[in-house]
């Protein structure tokens, strides 16, 4: 389990390291752009709340954690399904991975 470490929020954001490993790619691509936008997700079973969103900005300090020291091969099918939802209004949902078939 990775963590993604936004600002200064506690507890840290939870997030699989192969989902993790994705949305870093495409987060970084559209700060690297310099664009702002939401990242949403469904809590996990057993923790409080359903769901949460945050905003990210340039300016705001992000990190990502992971637990697996080598990244791994990435989807490309996801990684575009990630990329079209972080232009779309409501930003990144994250979602279960997109496999090809």
């Amino acid at each position: 389990m990775g963590i993604l470490i936004y600002d200064s929020v506690e507890p840290p954001i939870e997030i699989e390291d192969r989902a993790l490993s994705h949305l870093k790619v495409v987060v970084l691509a559209k700060l690297r752009r310099g664009e702002s936008f939401a990242v949403s997700w469904k809590h996990p079973p057993g923790e409080a709340g359903g769901r949460s969103t945050i905003w990210l900005n340039p300016a705001i300090p992000l990190r990502f954690v992971f637990d697996e020291p080598e990244a791994p091969e990435l989807n490309q099918k996801w990684l575009a399904a990630m990329s079209e939802s972080a232009n779309a209004l409501g930003g990144i949902t994250l979602s279960a991975e997109e496999l090809d078939t």
